[in-house]
């Protein structure tokens, strides 16, 4: 069962996927995997790796450090296809693919949205027990840099195509689940 977990950061959304890609997996009797999307750009960052590396601890993950070009992981011959992912955070992978670091620099990469988006579907149905978490940021009122509102849209877009492509569209707010599809 694929999943799409949604929501405001810091309310739980991840410690629900863990959950639910853990308990995927032990009644499947299937590896669990974590794809860790998240380019460490300062302490903060890398505050909050260390904050999900403890709170996955001794709960069975398999990391694999997969900050873009997700579907590259169903070529990996070490990888279980029939495996349960949890893949945290859409957002970030998102960012990263947009915002490629080239020679010191980041680039703007404009096809960066559609072949995110197909990437995720691609990877969704071949596998069939991934849980996908992103961040609702894209409903966030304010006046952003263009760049800022190009980045909202495509995460939008993404996010809108994983709820069509999933089996269940979850939302988490303040630590409670509600349920969409």
């Amino acid at each position: 069962m694929n999943i799409f977990i949604s929501g405001g950061c810091k309310n739980g959304k991840s410690y629900y996927a863990q959950k639910r890609a853990k308990e995927m997996a032990e009644s499947l009797q299937k590896p669990l995997y974590y794809i860790a999307t998240m380019i460490p750009r300062d302490e903060e960052d890398r505050a909050r790796i260390r904050r999900h590396l403890a709170e996955r601890d001794g709960w069975g993950f398999e990391t694999i450090e997969q900050p873009t070009n997700l579907t590259a992981i169903l070529e990996n011959p070490s990888v279980d296809k029939e495996g349960v992912f949890l893949l945290d955070s859409v957002t970030a992978i998102m960012e990263n693919e947009l915002f490629r670091q080239e020679a010191g620099e980041f680039v703007y990469d404009e096809t960066a949205p559609g072949r995110v988006r197909r990437d995720m579907e691609a990877f969704a149905k071949a596998t069939g027990n991934t849980v996908f978490v992103s961040d609702g940021i894209y409903g966030d009122l304010g006046e952003y840099s263009d760049s800022t509102e190009e980045y909202r849209k495509a995460l939008a877009a993404a996010d809108r195509t994983l709820a069509r492509t999933c089996d269940q569209v979850v939302e988490i707010t303040y630590g409670i689940e509600e349920r969409w599809k």
